[in-house]
């Protein structure tokens, strides 16, 4: 050691940690002989004198060592506390009437000690014990340690400090509850720890009992261990009224008996809470309730109960101040006439002590939180007060996070709904019906179906990546881009192509937004299928990327899976081309399109569905609703969406279609039959006449420019349909005569009759078409 005059080290429970070469030539012991063994066996067993304080030191061959001593406190990196036993420089060989290390160990160690003889009985005990038994010396005396500390298991502290006589081996410190004597009625926690005592001849003479109060310590560390938990379990979900609950049971039993949690309103529903504090009157809901036994369940309104506070309570002062308050209950507390419904549950839970936080955040008021301790226990102090702050202000963090996702989910889903088709347009060949279940997370997933040129129809399903309203801005962006490419009568594979364009378009903006942007880091990727039904052939032609392929149900009762190419999610920019497929179905047949979410609430969910749709004769309606209560669970987390299209072809009583000769005469009889079906249609005069003359200029410029075959195709839907087909894929384009050209105002004069016309590419050549609105619809 450093100091000549430091004989040993001594731990808090009377051991040898350390011992010097100033010992070994003092008392004539090894190091060997001393460590880990008690500091009394250095004692002389000899009678004191009659001044004397306590014991001289003894050398090894017995006889006393007259020095003097002193001890200082030394403190280890780990906060413990060692003895540093000195030799006074000025009492080398003077007599000596007791040592100073058991002068400090009797009159100034902050710990307890007691002196037992074999039977366990006190015999002496030192000053700072007698403090912490509340009582003097001469009363302790000839009593047990369980007789002078009230323990909460006396019988376990018994047993440790007979197994200490009997076996020896010193116990290392533990921890017990008792009742304080210092503050009646409160509980403390003391460490004890023991080491037997016993002559050079083995004769055991007793024990030592070391007694510390730890109670601020074990406080401090049950405070970090309550602050830990509420941290973990607070804020791991994004709902309002969830992250309330896991707020009160975080705090019942560990730190109140009884945890109520109550926010403003607004705020459940994801609105913007009140700034400052919060105005008389606000109204506040009970989102959670926790006690911990059914003993003191006793609540003043039920959860989700949503009234404004009385006034004047520490629950609307501290509202008003967004400060804690601490409150004693009793009988006589002056408030609680002003809450009788609250001071019933006080009275009849047996409440006694009080803290109410306010849960504030960024100067907005949130909400509330209150704890009660019950006849149990003891009240809160100005600590606990400290710890509630803490805790309200995570909970307060954790219920904004939950308010504001619950706002911008809200909002998302209010875009999304508005941006998908509210009733998809009928059409005479296809009927739909769809069932969407918004998930709790949300996400971008999006359906349509409309008509297209020559009486076909459109069928979309698709899902954006994301869940936020970014997502639904992009699903409302796609959905446009497919309607409007959709008018140019693209082939599903080729449309597909284009929009996969305007996907990386929109994912080169984002990664174009300033570094702080969060919209930057997100992902814009897509899933879509496309179907293209033509009634005239009973044909559906299908494209897809990253979509799962549809379900067909066929009129006899078969289902199949039709295994369609593969192809990337929008967006993944792979390089490979778009394929689509075409398919031949029967009248009746029924086409299931969904999002994948649909079927990943539970197993073999895809059979599940297969064996649904078996039943095509049923309802579409009904079908619908049947899967989504097969696959679908109580909560989601995404969107989940299922379309049902059942095909027909178009009735032979709305449509004709007659070939063309290779002829001038063939636009003169092209009149004559459409003037003559329009008329047993029952069309007005001026519908004929204008109809006459738009299939006089197409059958012309077919007869011109186009190739044989050619034919005539009229349909009566929602529009009147004229089509001309010939095998020339060269699209005709609309000139602007001059006053003098005798030609070049045929599709000029088409376009101001018709109100839409256009030109799609077949297999054969081309059709030009033209859609007049009849006037009964």
């Amino acid at each position: 050691m450093p100091s000549d005059d430091l004989l040993m080290m001594v731990d808090g429970m009377g051991l040898v940690v350390e011992w010097s070469r100033p010992a070994e030539e003092l008392l004539g012991r090894s190091g060997e002989e001393v460590v880990g063994r008690p500091a009394a066996v250095l004692v002389t067993d000899t009678d004191p004198d009659p001044g004397q304080d306590a014991p001289a030191l003894r050398h090894r061959d017995g006889h006393p060592v007259a020095t003097e001593l002193r001890v200082r406190p030394v403190v280890r990196p780990d906060s413990s506390v060692l003895w540093a036993v000195h030799r006074a420089a000025d009492s080398e060989g003077s007599p000596t009437d007791g040592t100073a290390l058991l002068e400090a160990l009797f009159a100034r160690s902050p710990a307890g000690l007691h002196i037992l003889d074999a039977d366990l009985r006190i015999i002496q005990t030192n000053t700072a014990a007698q403090t912490l038994c509340a009582e003097p010396a001469e009363r302790l005396l000839g009593h047990r340690i369980t007789d002078v500390y009230d323990l909460f298991s006396p019988s376990r502290v018994d047993a440790m400090l007979r197994e200490v006589l009997e076996s020896g081996a010193p116990a290392p410190e533990r921890p017990e509850a008792a009742h304080s004597k210092a503050r009646p009625g409160r509980r403390c926690m003391l460490s004890l720890s023991a080491f037997r005592l016993q002559d050079p001849q083995g004769t055991v003479l007793g024990a030592a009992v070391i007694v510390r109060d730890v109670t601020a310590v074990h406080a401090a560390r049950d405070r970090t261990r309550i602050l830990e938990a509420v941290r973990d379990r607070v804020g791991q979900t994004l709902d309002v009224v969830a992250t309330c609950e896991d707020l009160a049971d975080s705090l019942v039993p560990s730190f109140a008996d009884v945890a109520v949690v109550e926010v403003v309103d607004s705020v459940v529903r994801g609105e913007e809470p009140p700034l400052g504090s919060a105005a008389r009157g606000v109204p506040l809901r009970r989102a959670a309730a926790c006690s911990g036994s059914r003993q003191y369940d006793v609540r003043a309104h039920p959860v989700g109960d949503v009234r404004s506070l009385p006034a004047p309570t520490p629950y609307s002062q501290s509202l008003t101040d967004l400060r804690p308050r601490l409150v004693a209950l009793g009988p006589q507390t002056p408030w609680l006439e002003a809450d009788p419904a609250r001071a019933e549950a006080i009275r009849a839970g047996g409440a006694h002590s009080l803290i109410v936080a306010p849960l504030s955040l960024r100067g907005m008021v949130l909400g509330l939180v209150s704890l009660y301790r019950t006849e149990r226990g003891a009240g809160f102090d100005e600590d606990d007060v400290d710890l509630a702050l803490l805790v309200a202000s995570h909970g307060a963090l954790s219920i904004d996070n939950a308010r504001r996702f619950t706002r911008e989910h809200t909002v998302a889903t209010t875009i999304h709904q508005h941006l998908l088709p509210q009733r998809p347009a009928s059409q005479t060949t296809v009927e739909t019906a769809h069932a969407q279940e918004f998930g709790e997370s949300g996400g971008g997933g999006w359906f349509d179906v409309f008509g297209l040129s020559g009486g076909r129809t459109a069928l979309v399903v698709g899902e954006v990546s994301g869940q936020t309203i970014h997502t639904a801005a992009a699903m409302g962006q796609l959905r446009t881009v497919i309607r409007s490419l959709s008018a140019l009568d693209q082939e599903p594979d080729e449309l597909l192509a284009r929009v996969n364009d305007t996907v990386n378009q929109l994912a080169a903006e984002r990664t174009a937004l300033p570094p702080g942007d969060p919209l930057r880091r997100e992902a814009l990727t897509a899933s879509c299928l496309y179907a293209i039904y033509d009634p005239f052939t009973c044909s559906c032609t299908i494209a897809r990327a990253g979509h799962p392929s549809p379900v067909i149900a066929h009129p006899d009762g078969s289902v199949e899976i039709p295994d369609l190419p593969k192809r990337a999610p929008l967006g993944a920019d792979e390089g490979l081309p778009f394929s689509a497929t075409t398919l031949n179905l029967a009248d009746g047949s029924v086409l299931g399109f969904y999002t994948p979410a649909l079927l990943e609430a539970r197993p073999h969910s895809l059979e599940i569905l297969r064996q649904t749709l078996a039943g095509a004769d049923r309802s579409l309606q009904g079908l619908c609703d049947d899967a989504l209560y097969r696959l679908r669970a109580s909560t989601t987390h995404t969107d989940a969406l299922l379309l049902l299209a059942r095909i027909h072809p178009f009735p032979a009583s709305v449509t004709a279609d007659w070939p063309l000769q290779d002829s001038l005469e063939a636009a003169a009889t092209a009149r004559a039959l459409v003037r003559r079906r329009l008329t047993d249609w029952n069309q007005p005069a001026e519908t004929v006449d204008s109809t006459e003359l738009i299939v006089s200029e197409l059958v012309t410029n077919a007869v011109r420019y186009g190739r044989a075959p050619r034919r005539l195709r009229v349909i009566r839907d929602h529009v009147l349909t004229c089509e001309v087909h010939d095998s020339n894929d060269t699209a005709p384009r609309m000139h602007h005569a001059h006053t003098v050209d005798e030609g070049g105002r045929g599709l000029f004069i088409v376009g101001q009759v018709a109100d839409n016309w256009g030109t799609r590419y077949t297999e054969e050549g081309k059709a030009v078409w033209t859609e007049q609105i009849l006037p009964d619809t």
